[in-house]
């Protein structure tokens, strides 16, 4: 079956799961700058995978593909300081960590099908 629109993605599909669970628990975040980086970064997996899906070309999906590891990193990097600064417990960080590493492989995967059918 061929994808028609980007919300048939399931790497689309998990990165708004995880934007929901990042907004979740840091819902209380009293550290305001914290909160709202980490739910754009979180927020801009998903944006990006929607806005690429929408370009002319390949190349230009691909690029926004690498958009989207760049933020779901960042969100990682963010995770891992939330439980440096006690925002987090390092229990319930690590579900949301998996989820990460698992949109990231989805992703490279993802990338790697795209190079595959522009050199073909």
């Amino acid at each position: 079956m061929a994808v028609q629109k980007f919300e048939d993605l399931i790497v689309w599909q998990k990165s708004q799961d995880l934007a929901v669970e990042i907004y979740s628990i840091f819902r209380e975040c009293k550290d305001f700058a914290f909160k709202d980086q980490i739910t754009r970064a979180t927020v801009s997996i998903s944006n990006n995978i929607a806005e690429g899906f929408e370009r002319s070309s390949n190349a230009d999906f691909t690029r926004f593909l690498f958009f989207s590891l760049g933020s779901v990193s960042e969100v990682r990097s963010m995770l891992y300081l939330a439980i440096r600064l006690n925002f987090v417990s390092l229990e319930k960080s690590k579900s949301i960590l998996d989820m990460t590493n698992q949109i990231s492989k989805m992703l490279y995967g993802l990338i790697n099908s795209m190079n595959k059918n522009t050199n073909n």
